[in-house]
């Protein structure tokens, strides 16, 4: 794959600003700002607003989503946030859950997973089953070794939040069809950054939080349905998700179908005309790009970072456990400052993440920027 050259010139990020924390929060496209200025300023022409437009910008975010992550459009929904697709998919299993059933999660899982899902457990009398944090770094078999009988649902991020500890989806979504387990996915930190497709791994549920590697507003979220579970009871009962919606005259005519697919899931109001556009902005770039072109270009950055921390008496994980987009590193015993600190004093950016340290840079790094980081990391790792 070729690698991208520095797409900075697209966001808005100053000569002066090394920024690699995308896990945390990813800087927003220029286009994306644009659209979302212009639908703040529609809002006060509502008069120019048609009934469609209601709609456009959700089916819109729909198609793009299966260009570039596979599944079909139907199966997608637009969800505020990755809890509210996480509690999505809790509703829709709750049912088909009976005491002594297991949900298996990983160890520091991020609370969005696992506070939905232990509810689930309270209300059914099923256990939150937690696999423990593998010593030789593999999550994939740690994962799949908990998997047993007793286990109905498997709920798992695409990488571990905290370090970018590579998981390998497709080898847990074979297992869990093999089980009968049902699959819920949190991509947030993999999704538009990494490689994926629907088809490989074949979730159940699929959500994620769109303000990291998907370049989105804050407050835009994906979440993928399959099939199966498509009638299932929706998280909230909005009249946009109803058959009739468009026809503002008759909504009094209350509909019980839902329309087709997984909008039925939608969130209530998807602030089509404020935060959609900017969401449609970030996904078409991110189709241009490429996502397994990102996905190349990230990992040759990150090659060199975690090259000159290893010559720096850094720990990191095995190469094959680690992520392309993202990766941690734990400082040698010798030092005792705060590196974090003393980065941002500098104007450089990363983060912490329990007793390491997080890199996650995107396209907008430039050469500069990398040679600051690795000038401050030899200057002040002693």
């Amino acid at each position: 794959m070729p690698l991208l050259p520095s797409q900075r010139q697209l966001f808005d990020i100053p000569d002066d600003i090394a920024y690699f924390n995308c896990a945390y929060n990813a800087p927003q496209l220029n286009e994306a700002q644009r659209r979302l200025l212009d639908g703040v300023r529609s809002k006060s022409h509502p008069w120019e607003r048609s009934a469609q437009s209601f709609f456009e910008g959700a089916e819109t975010v729909r198609r793009l989503s299966a260009d570039i992550f596979g599944g079909d459009a139907d199966g997608y929904a637009v969800v505020p946030t990755a809890s509210y697709g996480i509690s999505t998919a809790a509703r829709a299993i709750e049912p088909h859950l009976h005491a002594g059933d297991c949900i298996l999660v990983i160890d520091e899982e991020f609370p969005s997973i696992v506070l939905p899902l232990r509810r689930t457990a309270q209300e059914t009398g099923a256990t939150l089953r937690t696999v423990p944090t593998p010593a030789d770094g593999d999550w994939t078999r740690a994962i799949l070794d908990n998997i047993d009988a007793a286990v109905k649902v498997v709920a798992v991020s695409s990488c571990h939040w905290t370090n970018g500890a590579y998981i390998d989806l497709r080898r847990i979504g074979e297992a869990c069809r093999k089980a009968g387990c049902t699959l819920i996915v949190d991509a947030t930190q993999t999704l538009g950054a990494m490689p994926f497709s629907i088809e490989e791994v074949q979730p159940d549920f699929l959500v994620a939080a769109g303000y990291k590697w998907l370049l989105c507003p804050y407050g835009f979220s994906l979440l993928y349905v399959a099939e199966r579970w498509r009638d299932a009871r929706p998280l909230e009962e909005s009249w946009l998700a109803r058959s009739n919606a468009e026809n503002f005259a008759e909504l009094v005519k209350y509909s019980d179908r839902y329309m087709p697919g997984a909008r039925r899931f939608d969130v209530g109001e998807k602030c089509t005309a404020t935060i959609l556009p900017g969401a449609v902005a970030a996904l078409e770039q991110i189709k241009t790009w490429g996502v397994e072109n990102i996905a190349t270009s990230l990992a040759a950055i990150n090659a060199g970072i975690a090259a000159h921390l290893a010559q720096l008496g850094c720990r990191l994980p095995d190469t094959a456990q680690r992520c392309p987009h993202m990766f941690c590193a734990q400082l040698p015993p010798s030092y005792t400052g705060n590196l974090v600190a003393e980065l941002k004093a500098k104007h450089i950016y990363i983060s912490q993440r329990g007793n390491a340290l997080r890199f996650a840079p995107h396209l907008h790094v430039s050469v500069h920027d990398v040679e600051r980081l690795l000038g401050a990391l030899s200057e002040l790792v002693k």
